[in-house]
């Protein structure tokens, strides 16, 4: 492979549950960032979005990682990694400081402060924040502030999102990708990569309901005010639906997949009574022709089941009404025909399957439901992370603020390759513990110190 040295490029890897996809974008010179490889590798050793083969993900991943290398003909040194499964949790927060800044101003310091509060959580051992997510402050009695810095007062608060997940799942995660001989840049939970990718700011802003239907799992995300007000993960994805084709149809499972890819149909009301198809039987047994209503009455209940769920958790948390902008489906299983129109039945809002637009480079490679997290993951990198990192065969990458694993802390301004500096709080949507312990001892077994090689 050719070996490009000085290029701009960064790189985000999905560990999903039936596959691993990773997609590498560059800036261009004239600050675009283009999309310049993309490589998808089934998964083996994840279930329900958990690593539970390492040597096995491992090997998926160098699979996959290879194939996007082959494409920009550049060998990358780290990722942004993705990260879902059932053992994800989130929960609003609140915390509160006492401005300390000279002539009661609010200072850099009494933002931190005051997001370290609201994160200090009463967690078990074996759980830890993953994101520390800004959704508004509260200057003494002013609420609705994005931007505290500078303001006169003497109480500060601010209400976050924060993103829990198990500590040996996200550390299994971390591994895998260390020992397929790649570092880890950052990790971000996969639903909220994905808007990066298929939501609008101002869809954001109006409030989007974002369901991503995965394999093993459906993540879900709720944006509302420019703001993340509910994560969530359900352990239920295409993956049941697979199974209960073939336990429905006595089928392989295999062969299920099949069915469901080509024929199926989660809203019955779509489909024509007098359509059939052949389907295999186990046992060397000859096919059977069976009316494709069948199987769409199968697919439908699951999908729907999984709809209903998500409902029912936002009207827990309150939030049954937020989705003002309407709902945003997208991952592999959303492909299926029925899965919007079903889903308005559901939520009685307009649905759109998401797909990536707006990009340059090998745009038409990625323009489908199954890559909006890859992207979504490299572009929440390149956007709000401190932009692209330097390839160079061998080295870790130099263009990043947060070397390794991270450094930046949220809030501090941070030079894009386009020319744009972020200030503001909410432009780093996602604080990972990875930056905030950037240099913290306790963090460094999940660093790697070199590129480790990787055989093709």
């Amino acid at each position: 492979m050719p070996r490009a040295k000085g290029r701009n490029v960064i790189a985000g890897l999905d560990v999903g549950t039936t596959k691993i996809c990773c997609v590498i974008a560059e800036w261009s010179p004239d600050g675009n960032l283009e999309i310049v490889g993309v490589g998808t590798n089934p998964s083996r050793g994840l279930r329900k979005g958990v690593v539970v083969n390492i040597d096995s993900t491992v090997e998926s991943i160098k699979r996959a990682v290879g194939e996007a290398e082959e494409m920009a003909g550049v060998e990358i040194a780290s990722v942004i990694a993705g990260v879902a499964g059932g053992h994800i949790r989130g929960v609003n927060s609140r915390g509160v400081v006492a401005v300390s800044g000279k002539h009661r101003e609010v200072s850099q310091t009494d933002i931190d402060r005051a997001l370290e509060a609201a994160r200090a959580l009463n967690l078990p051992q074996d759980r830890e924040v993953i994101h520390v997510l800004p959704q508004t402050f509260i200057v003494d009695d002013q609420d609705g502030v994005k931007e505290p810095l500078g303001m006169s007062g003497v109480r500060l608060e601010v209400e976050v999102h924060l993103v829990t997940g198990a500590t040996t799942s996200v550390r299994n995660v971390v591994r895998s990708v260390n020992r397929a001989g790649l570092q880890v840049q950052d990790i971000v939970l996969e639903p909220l990569a994905s808007a990066e990718a298929i939501v609008s700011t101002e869809e954001k802003e109006l409030g989007i309901l974002l369901i991503d239907l995965g394999g093993g799992t459906t993540d879900v995300a709720l944006f509302r005010d420019g703001a993340v007000w509910y994560t969530g993960v359900l352990p239920l994805g295409g993956d049941h639906i697979s199974n209960d084709i073939a336990v429905g149809l006595r089928t392989p499972t295999a062969d299920a997949e099949e069915l469901k890819k080509r024929h199926g149909c989660a809203l019955t009301a779509l489909v024509r009574e007098d359509e059939t198809i052949d389907v295999p039987s186990v046992g060397g047994r000859k096919p059977r022709q069976l009316s494709r209503h069948i199987l769409s009455e199968i697919i439908q209940p699951r999908v729907e089941e999984i709809f209903t769920l998500v409902a029912r958790d936002l009207a827990r948390a309150g939030l049954e009404d937020a989705a003002a902008a309407g709902v945003v489906v997208t991952g592999g299983t959303c492909i299926m025909r029925g899965v919007p129109e079903l889903a308005e039945q559901v939520f009685d809002v307009p649905v759109r399957r998401g797909v990536p637009t707006g990009l340059r480079g090998l745009a038409e490679a990625v323009q489908s439901p199954i890559h909006a997290t890859g992207v979504g993951l490299a572009l929440y990198g390149a956007r709000g992370h401190g932009g692209a990192t330097t390839a160079e065969p061998g080295k870790p990458p130099s263009g990043s603020p947060r070397g390794r694993l991270g450094g930046r802390r949220a809030g501090r301004s941070t030079r894009l390759p386009s020319g744009r500096a972020r200030h503001s709080p909410f432009h780093d949507q996602g604080r990972s513990r990875w930056e905030r312990h950037g240099g913290d001892s306790r963090y460094s077994s999940w660093r790697t110190s070199a590129r480790r090689p990787r055989s093709r």
